[in-house]
């Protein structure tokens, strides 16, 4: 980490330009619904809501695993982005279908299909632990013991919280979320919606709309929205006086836009010395895994498309790209001199701010040049981070290795003569593993062998005992062959006739693998303890000195965002704020049949009636970030114009910096997704619900209605 201390505090540099300058919103303006923006709307808009409006705002929003949604009508109607549902409609598939491809509607109430593993939460109250929490932390002086207490305080306040407002049998889930990096704490309490059914989704060639090559791009046509519905206990849509309206106007440029959500992860108040551990070490270590594991996938499911993992497979490729393409911009960011500047220059008015305050100086003075430390011994131990980064992924792991891994600690457990339960523990996660297809768990093997190799070091210990003197391709077919953690079958009788040895060579892998990562662990976790402590006094310090002026990072939890429906300069031309159907269809004539710009059939024969005029996709200078897909882009109203699905390729340097001359979030727009259910896809019964919010159970009924009118 080149020159991380080799600037004295006082003799940091002004900037020495006006682009190199912080700005007032360099950290954002993901504000919390703990300190709703009231003043500051009123200063940038002469709008003023009151807390009924922010209350409405705060219970349509809700969160799903991964993503945003929200309530659009009265009868539990959710909705949120394609790819956010797209997992859970490869789970509601049935034999002989591919829905992920052909797309689905529930033409009856009855025909809506319940999606196993997808919850919705909406929070219901929050609550300022900050005190509750810090006291616990009285008397405790080493930062592992601060890190316990904290932590046991937040578990005994998350069990309160949850108990008094009626526990798991209400359907509540609390959370304590850490604000400003622990420098403020709060508890949010959620109703957990468990039973939430699939009701339309388009096909993937319309919600993925130009694949990769248009992901982070713009303009786009993508029709990135789903349609689910919650169900409550007694089975029944649910009834909800939480809906958002949704707006037949929309929206043009110029005009103010809200979006709700739960932006997943920010790192704009982590110091330079952070950020350059980010930039030299871990966010290319990342991008160099995923890149590595998408070329696998993509080469299999290429080679095996009608095997039956493809469709699964498929899913966590495109999360792949997805990731690949946000790391590339990540690391490009960090190597962006001006964002870098700046973040330098707002670390330089922090320094100075805590100089100048005794009291402040007292007890924060050293912690900027403390976090520093920690960043160079973080960089020390970069070979181990990109050994076992990701090493227990049941996505991108060889599904061996973690058998061997878990393996080795079983043999262990019983040799020291563990507790039953421990080894029964690990028995079950060992039987949890399920097979892979043989050439892709070879492959992924090897990847991690190589991995292995080139962190570590060919000549190091470790390296040694588990290549055996073999390539990393020879030792994982070595491993594929010999070893009886090779298959599940296997392992499961190898534990069951007592047969599985230490001499296994999957074991002995498993040994040598495990005894590095648990020292590599250990030195992590401390300097973890370590760093999170130096975070939260420096977290207390800033909101000391700025109060909630300056938004916290983003936490995967509930904020709202203003913005302007705006283009924006990119390329030698100017993007316009909203794109058409036109468009759509210009792309696809221009890349033809066969490629990522396809159209479905029904697609290219639309009926008369279909107006191409009207806009799909828009763009606003909205502060988002991943966990944002799926929210509602509403008006001053609350009314629905549109749903955050992406943001433009500039805007990947709001992970670290929010400059509006350059991010954008985009969004479908309502009268493009109104448009394509009415003419498209004939779904009036979704078109009445959600222009009349009139709710009927089939088709038939919402014709007649329609026809009346």
């Amino acid at each position: 980490m080149t020159g991380m201390l080799a600037v004295a505090p006082s003799a940091q540099a002004q900037p020495a330009s006006d682009a190199e300058r912080a700005g007032r919103f360099d950290n954002g303006k993901m504000w919390t619904f703990d300190v709703p923006p009231v003043d500051y709307l009123k200063e940038a808009y002469d709008f003023a809501p009151d807390a009924a409006w922010f209350e409405k705002a705060r219970l349509g929003a809700l969160r799903i695993p991964g993503c945003s949604a929200s309530f659009v009508s009265a009868s539990g109607l959710l909705m949120t982005n394609h790819h956010c549902g797209r997992s859970h409609v490869t789970a509601v598939t049935r034999d002989g279908e591919n829905l992920t491809d052909e797309g689905f509607y529930a033409a009856s109430v009855d025909a809506e299909r319940r999606a196993p593993d997808l919850y919705a939460d909406q929070l219901v109250a929050i609550a300022d632990v900050t005190d509750e929490v810090y006291a616990a932390l009285a008397g405790q002086e080493t930062d592992a013991e601060r890190a316990a207490a904290r932590q046991e305080a937040i578990t005994q306040i998350q069990a309160r919280t949850a108990e008094e407002a009626g526990g798991e049998e209400a359907g509540v889930h609390v959370e304590v979320i850490a604000l400003y990096h622990g420098g403020r704490y709060a508890a949010y309490t959620f109703r957990r919606y468990s039973d939430v059914r699939l009701v339309m989704t388009p096909e993937l060639q319309l919600g993925y709309y130009g694949g990769d090559a248009d992901n982070f791009t713009y303009p786009r046509y993508a029709l990135d929205v789903t349609f689910f519905r919650v169900y409550g206990d007694d089975a029944l849509p649910l009834k909800t006086d939480y809906a958002f309206a949704w707006s037949t106007e929309g929206v043009e440029g110029g005009d103010v836009v809200f979006v709700v959500g739960n932006p997943g992860s920010t790192f704009r108040l982590e110091t330079v010395a952070q950020l350059e551990y980010r930039r030299d070490v871990r966010e290319p270590t990342v991008l160099h895994f995923l890149k590595a594991r998408a070329e696998v996938l993509d080469a299999f499911i290429k080679a095996h498309p009608n095997h039956p993992a493809s469709p699964a497979l498929r899913n966590t490729l495109f999360g792949l790209l997805n990731s690949v393409k946000l790391y590339e911009g990540r690391v490009k960011a960090l190597n962006d001199a001006v964002v870098m500047a700046r973040r330098a220059d707002a670390e330089r008015q922090l320094r100075e701010a805590i100089a100048a305050d005794a009291d402040l100086s007292a007890r924060y003075g050293g912690h900027l040049d403390d976090m520093a430390r920690v960043q160079e011994e973080r960089e020390e131990q970069g070979g181990a981070y990109r050994a076992f980064l990701a090493i227990t992924s049941p996505d991108l792991e060889s599904a061996t290795l973690r058998r061997a891994m878990l393996a080795y600690r079983y043999l262990n457990e019983q040799r020291s003569e563990a507790t039953g339960t421990a080894q029964e523990s690990l028995r079950q996660q060992l039987a949890a593993i399920e097979d892979r297809p043989p050439e892709l768990e070879e492959r992924l093997l090897t990847l991690r062998l190589q991995d292995f190799e080139a962190a570590l070091g060919a000549g190091s210990e470790t390296v040694q005992q588990i290549l055996q003197g073999r390539t990393p391709a020879e030792a994982a077919r070595v491993l594929r062959t010999e070893s009886v953690l090779r298959t599940a079958e296997e392992t499961q009788k190898a534990l069951a006739d007592r047969t599985l040895s230490a001499d296994d060579p999957g074991v002995q892998v498993g040994a040598a693998v495990v005894a590095r990562m648990m020292d590599y662990q250990s030195a992590s976790a401390g300097l973890g303890a370590r760093e999170q402590e130096l975070a939260s006094g420096l977290g207390r310090a800033r909101f000391d000195i700025y109060g909630t002026g300056v938004p916290p990072d983003a936490t995967f939890s509930l904020r709202i965002a203003d913005g302007i429906v705006q283009g924006y300069s990119y390329n030698g031309t100017v993007a316009p704020p909203y794109t058409t159907f036109y468009g759509l269809y210009d792309a696809y004539h221009a890349h033809g049949a066969g490629t990522e710009w396809e159209l479905p059939a029904r697609w290219l024969t639309p009926p008369e009636t279909f107006d191409r005029a009207t806009p799909i996709n828009f763009v606003s200078t909205a502060d988002i970030t991943g966990g944002n897909s799926g929210s509602p882009v509403l008006n001053r109203d609350l009314e629905v114009v549109g749903i955050a699905f992406d943001g433009n390729i500039e805007s990947l340097s709001g992970d670290y910096i929010y400059l509006p001359e350059r991010n954008r979030c985009i969004a479908v727009d309502a009268r493009g997704i109104l448009e394509a259910l009415d003419e498209i896809y004939d779904a009036d019964r979704l078109v009445l619900e959600l222009t009349a919010g009139q709710f009927v159970s089939t088709e038939e009924e919402a014709d007649a209605v329609r026809s009346s009118r």
